[in-house]
């Protein structure tokens, strides 16, 4: 199977857009502005972020994996992956509302952000 340039897919694109704005929205919102070492920090916001930080990364990953496999029990449990990210990055917005960010804009930007991404995602789901 030829292997697409990842570029062009918009799927991939618009996962990237998702990590970007996650790293902006993490390193607005942390007390601990060291974004790689998150997961060390007492601060129940930093840990939320840090988890909310490592779906965003990991879903561009998944999808460069998924595109370069002929396996289709790869392809199947990365899609898995994949929603199981997108919908904890949504709980994780409501964690960290309920942890008192007052930029509540901003989740909502990522809300939306989600919704962009799972449209792509669909349609890329449709074409492996």
């Amino acid at each position: 199977m030829p292997y697409r340039n990842l570029s062009t897919l918009p799927v991939y694109r618009k996962a990237l857009d998702l990590c970007l704005i996650s790293r902006e929205i993490v390193a607005y919102i942390t007390y601990n502005k060291d974004l790689l070492h998150l997961y060390k920090s007492n601060s129940h916001r930093d840990i939320i972020a840090d988890s909310l930080l490592t779906d965003a990364i990991l879903i561009p990953q998944k999808i460069e994996l998924a595109e370069r496999s002929d396996s289709h029990s790869i392809r199947t449990s990365t899609i898995q992956h994949i929603n199981i990210m997108t919908k904890n990055i949504l709980s994780y917005c409501m964690g960290l509302e309920k942890d008192g960010v007052k930029e509540k804009e901003y989740l909502n930007l990522l809300r939306e952000e989600i919704k962009i991404f799972k449209k792509s995602y669909r349609i890329w789901k449709r074409s492996l």
